[in-house]
């Protein structure tokens, strides 16, 4: 999807977006998550993993006909996201389906980080407002040889409703 752009990405960042088969990562985050009732509601809907410390995550792969499944696992605590490359309105942006929910992400390249930048959502296919879309800083990168990332997800009158951070590296 970023044509040219995917070559100025650090190595473990292109290692990790590798879609020629399955693959699985493995290490460590740190996860926050909001402390409001509906804030906690919609990570635990999603199974967003539960606030720690310092936490063992894999961050396996599954590549199948355009569409990527990225299951991560929190210390057992699982969840899975698809992602796809976007069509008609949202072209040129990875979209992110959580149940029921989808995300469009635009890809931008900057200081050697990927940033996903949330640009409009959906529920079964019916455009939510912009207004109350989720968003955060959210990036990949690489430091000392380890893929690094970041994810923070927080809503208009929710407000944070996880964050994580942490590395990985190939499995195995």
């Amino acid at each position: 999807m970023l044509g040219s752009a995917f070559d100025a990405l650090p190595a473990q960042v292109q290692a990790l977006h590798d879609t020629s088969g399955p693959h699985r990562w493995s290490g460590r985050a740190q996860v926050r998550r909001g402390t409001g009732r509906l804030s906690r509601l919609v990570a635990a809907v999603i199974g967003f993993p539960k606030a720690h410390t310092d936490v063992p995550v894999t961050v396996t792969f599954t590549p199948d006909r355009g569409i990527e499944r990225w299951t991560r696992d929190f210390g057992g605590r699982r969840f899975t996201s698809w992602q796809r490359r976007g069509a008609g309105r949202n072209d040129a942006l990875l979209v992110e389906r959580f149940g029921l929910i989808e995300v469009a992400l635009a890809l931008v390249v900057a200081d050697d980080r990927l940033m996903l930048v949330p640009r409009r959502w959906s529920c079964l296919g019916v455009p939510l407002p912009n207004a109350l879309l989720p968003r955060g800083t959210t990036f990949e990168t690489e430091v000392d040889g380890r893929f690094v990332f970041n994810v923070e997800i927080a809503a208009p009158g929710v407000g944070l409703i996880v964050a994580y951070r942490g590395s990985l590296q190939p499995a195995g």
